[in-house]
């Protein structure tokens, strides 16, 4: 097998975007219960739904309806489509199963089409998570965030030439590291024109590396926790998904990647694009790890990329990615207010519908600055007093000012995520009671509680009880205690599912109510094992370093097995690099720029040919016969360090052990 191992493991990485077969549950869901109903309808008097503001902003320049034909890969697998969420009608009152704030927003996301957003600029929008912007300049056109795969983008510009005539596309620009902003550019350019300087593309400094870096190293735990935020397992229905509350769901195309031309690397940096002046303004580790915004002087316009939304946003995303931090970005958007809040006429973003007239953008700069400023600062007022992370997150309140603002409701993110994400940013997992410090696993602190509490069937008489009171939170948290004690309890399987479910059609944000109603899909009906996703495309892995693919060989180490193993074997890749790499104590470590004398062996072969071997294109035997490889020395040692990789299996358990 040898480097063949390392393909399988890259073709479970990465981001997942949709499951191109999707799996339906074998046990129906249920109705809203009377709690929950409640819960539901008091949010009716609470939120300001009278104010049709959005609606406005959202309908507002609209050109051409979205095409309403399925989009489909050469397989015949679904890509994009339209018609999937046609159940949600705009003026329709909210779903007993769903939480009218949510639907609100799941209305507002399904205004699709082309728009005019200024003169010049036009922007798609719900062709797929994120909108596509163009902006037409002196010589043709600028494509900004081409969508997360290539289908989706190609039939995106395809609707803008339709309605506005064929241009050139003479530059993209990309606003950040996740992939549904970059992922389907070549659906817009062809890489030869990249090459030749016919198209330049613009990102932001450190773009390349948090692209691939994000996508590979945690990409299988990622990708299968992803299944459940974004809801890629249910059906698009009233009890099912009703949108991710950023956009209504991710495509499942073709991820492409290229390498960017020109590099965004301080703020005020201007560049003339297309006869054009964009002034940038960095924000990195902000929404993530390399992104920027700007201003195009002519058109009086905040490009926003995806830190000044219409929600509170995911200072920690729940398919796990690193912790965001609050105060920088609330600090990037005072500086952008500073900057260009006295003249701006119209902020877009590229995700939801953009905000026209000074005073209404300033209004929501502020708003949004502030309420990431808030969550920062009063969590680490309320740490500071001694509460915990759970504490604070059960007593954190916004302020009305802000509660009461739409855009400021937790449709992607939620007050209680990014707070608890801030507490761990700052202090980490460990609330300082001695106590919590070397608890049991999960499986093994089930058995006890359950124990303690007098057996699983009390604790389910209880548990039914407090489920006819309408207390979902904690029939979950106990219920989940007999699951994990024992993962055969049916009962207690469906229990904790119902409590889920109510949970999931109480819930105003997007990924919580994909999250409850996932697991208690899979508590009913088990682990339905759909087509497995594919990020770790044919551009990702090429735009993986040596360097990379090398960390990338150490996370799929066994490190108890290999840790009497020893193994000194240089990689030579011509004029690509040459590497040193060492296995020793457990561990993968690797050095550039060198080879080892006393090496147990020597492989030589080009980048190229590592591309094709990670990608099943060739395999090991085909690039040694066909002279692409050479080893030399003991080859028994690649041998031995690949038995030491482990496979991971993408469809692990998440609530159940």
């Amino acid at each position: 097998m040898k480097l063949n191992k390392i393909a399988m493991h890259l073709a479970i990485a990465g981001m997942l975007t949709s499951l191109s077969i999707p799996v339906m549950a074998n046990v129906m869901p249920k109705e809203a219960t009377d709690a929950t109903m409640k819960a539901n309808d008091a949010l009716y008097q609470k939120l300001p739904f009278a104010d049709q503001t959005d609606f406005e902003n959202a309908h507002k320049g609209f050109i051409a309806a979205l095409p309403q034909d399925i989009i489909k890969g050469e397989k015949g697998n679904v890509i994009w489509d339209p018609a999937k969420y046609a159940f949600i009608k705009e003026g329709d009152k909210a779903p007993a199963t769903v939480n009218p704030s949510l639907w609100r927003q799941s209305q507002l996301i399904n205004i699709g089409g082309l728009f005019k957003v200024t003169d010049g600029v036009y922007q798609i929008r719900n062709l797929d998570l994120s909108n596509m912007t163009i902006i037409e300049g002196k010589d043709g056109i600028t494509v900004v965030d081409p969508l997360l795969s290539e289908e989706p983008a190609r039939e995106a510009l395809d609707l803008y030439f339709q309605n506005r005539g064929k241009k050139p596309v003479v530059a993209v620009v990309i606003t950040h590291s996740h992939v549904d902003h970059y992922g389907g550019v070549r659906g817009v350019v062809d890489e030869a024109d990249v090459k030749s300087g016919k198209v330049k593309i613009y990102a932001p400094a450190g773009f390349m590396e948090a692209a691939v870096d994000e996508n590979i190293m945690a990409g299988t735990a990622m990708s299968r926790r992803a299944s459940y935020m974004y809801g890629n397992l249910l059906k698009a229905e009233s009890t099912g998904q009703v949108g991710a509350g950023l956009g209504t769901t991710t495509s499942a195309g073709t991820v492409t990647l290229l390498q960017p031309t020109n590099y965004i690397t301080h703020t005020g940096q201007e560049e003339v694009i297309d006869g054009l002046t964009y002034d940038f303004m960095m924000a990195p580790g902000s929404e993530a790890p390399s992104e920027m915004l700007w201003y195009v002087k002519e058109k009086k316009m905040i490009e926003a990329a995806e830190d000044i939304t219409h929600t509170l946003h995911n200072t920690y995303s729940l398919r796990g990615a690193k912790i965001r931090d609050p105060l920088a970005w609330s600090k990037y958007i005072n500086a952008a207010i500073e900057r260009w809040g006295n003249d701006a006429q119209v902020i877009i973003a590229q995700h939801h519908w953009p905000t026209w007239g000074n005073d209404n953008i300033v209004k929501l700069m502020k708003g949004q600055r502030d309420m990431y400023r808030y969550i920062n600062d009063q969590t680490l007022r309320m740490a500071n007093e001694g509460l915990t992370r759970d504490e604070i997150a059960a007593n954190f309140k916004l302020p009305e000012t802000l509660e009461k603002t739409w855009a400021s409701r937790g449709y992607y993110g939620s007050v209680s995520h990014d707070v608890k994400a801030t507490y761990v940013f700052y202090l980490g997992w460990f609330n300082g009671n001695p106590a919590t410090l070397d608890e049991l696993p999960p499986t093994e602190a089930a058995k006890k509680y359950v124990d303690y509490m007098g057996g699983a069937d009390n604790i389910m008489s209880k548990a039914k009880d407090d489920y006819a009171q309408g207390n979902y939170r904690w029939v979950a948290q106990v219920v989940s205690k007999v699951v994990f004690a024992d993962p055969n309890n049916q009962d207690a399987k469906n229990l904790e599912a119902d409590a889920l479910e109510q949970l999931g059609y109480q819930a105003e944000s997007g990924p919580w109510r994909n999250f409850y109603l996932t697991g208690a899909q899979e508590l009913r009906n088990g682990v339905m094992k759909g087509a497995t996703p594919n990020t770790a495309s044919p551009d990702t892995v090429r735009a993986m370093t040596p360097e990379m693919f090398f960390d990338y060989m150490g996370v799929h180490l066994n490190g108890i097995k290999a840790a009497n193993a020893k193994a000194l074997i240089n990689f030579d890749f011509g004029e690509q690099g040459k590497y040193k790499v060492e296995l020793e104590n457990g561990v993968l470590n690797h050095t550039a720029d060198t080879q080892a004398q006393d090496a147990d062996t020597t492989i030589s072969m080009s980048r190229d040919t590592l591309n094709r071997i990670i990608l099943k294109q060739e395999t090991v035997q085909q690039a040694k016969a066909n002279g692409d490889m050479k080893i030399t020395g003991n080859a028994a040692k690649l041998d031995e360090l690949m038995s030491y990789m482990d496979k991971f299996d993408f469809w692990f358990n998440i609530v159940t052990p």
